[in-house]
């Protein structure tokens, strides 16, 4: 399939609405209460996330051997360190 066939296939897929469209369209506002509860997929109280996204840097190989541990790797990491914390941080 050449690149140009691409855009045309996803145009085809996937059009632009119209007036009519948007006009029959609801808005979230006219949903049901409990849909809306559905759809915003808000957390309940005491779940808040327990971890804080960060970004490290590592050398590709200490990374890749991370990585080569399989799924998971990072949470594994994640208990190693906290386990350094414990050993070498005074608490």
């Amino acid at each position: 399939m050449s690149k140009k066939a691409i855009p045309d296939l996803i145009d085809a897929e996937n059009p632009e609405w119209t007036e009519d469209d948007f006009r029959r369209s609801v808005p979230f506002s006219g949903l049901s209460e409990s849909l809306q509860a559905k759809l915003r997929r808000v957390r309940g109280p005491g779940k808040k996330p327990v971890k804080v996204q960060t970004a490290i840097r590592f050398e590709p190989e200490v990374l890749a051997a991370l990585k080569s541990t399989g799924r998971g790797w990072q949470t594994r990491v994640n208990d190693v360190m906290k386990e350094w914390v414990a050993q070498h941080v005074p608490g």
